[in-house]
């Protein structure tokens, strides 16, 4: 399900999904999704990483229409365009109303969807698990999950690397911002502190913060 809960009340309803596993598209609960993950909006759409359904689907917040934006529906890594490209199991996802970027979990790849044509293209990453540092697609995540960007970097949670990585969107140049590579609980400086399978990460602009998963924490980055 896709629920929405007003701030000021704590009012919470289902906005779209059946309850049940599938991926019909259609309006409010008649749509369905299969663990759903991540979610973005740009203030009138929301976008969701369908993680089963290796999809990302479109909902009209104003009316609840839920459609495909791209994903065959199957597993892959093909660039194209809208249904004709392929994801695996993609998980975070953020925007900047104009493109969005996804973690596509089990590509180790970061994807890239303009949201006005739906072309899907490789930000960053071999496509095989790894940890190095690079640009575009000489760069290597090992199970990248959460996503998040102040519109000039994207930041990225990775799994299984325990560390956070930065995507520079002009020329994606991959580094590490944080963490040593190995499971740790450190506070620190950079690549000096330790994480524990880092999931979600968003950021004010100023800093970042994520769900620091298997240490229970929620950490922050200056």
């Amino acid at each position: 399900l896709i629920r929405k809960i007003v701030i000021s009340t704590g009012a919470v309803t289902t906005l779209a999904g059946t309850g049940s596993s599938g991926s019909a598209n259609g309006t409010g609960t008649s749509a369905s999704f299969n663990y759903p993950r991540g979610i973005t909006t740009d203030g009138t759409i929301l976008y969701v990483a369908d993680n089963s359904n290796h999809l990302i689907r479109k909902i009209v917040i104003s009316t609840g229409a839920v459609t495909t934006l791209a994903g065959t529906g199957s597993s892959g890594s093909a660039n194209g365009t809208g249904t004709s490209a392929s994801f695996n199991a993609p998980e975070g996802i953020t925007t900047d109303e104009t493109i969005l970027y996804v973690a596509d979990t089990s590509n180790n790849l970061i994807r890239q969807i303009v949201i006005s044509t739906g072309v899907v293209t490789t930000v960053a990453g071999t496509g095989s698990s790894g940890s190095a540092n690079g640009t575009g697609t000489s760069a290597s995540f090992n199970l990248p999950q959460g996503i998040t960007t102040d519109g000039t970097n994207l930041y990225v949670t990775e799994n299984n690397n325990h560390t956070i990585r930065q995507i520079v969107i002009s020329t994606g140049v991959v580094t590490t911002v944080a963490g040593t590579g190995s499971s740790g609980s450190a506070n620190g400086t950079g690549t000096s502190a330790s994480f524990s399978s880092p999931y979600g990460i968003t950021t004010d602009g100023t800093n970042l913060y994520v769900a620091d998963m298997s240490n229970h924490l929620i950490r922050k980055i200056e």
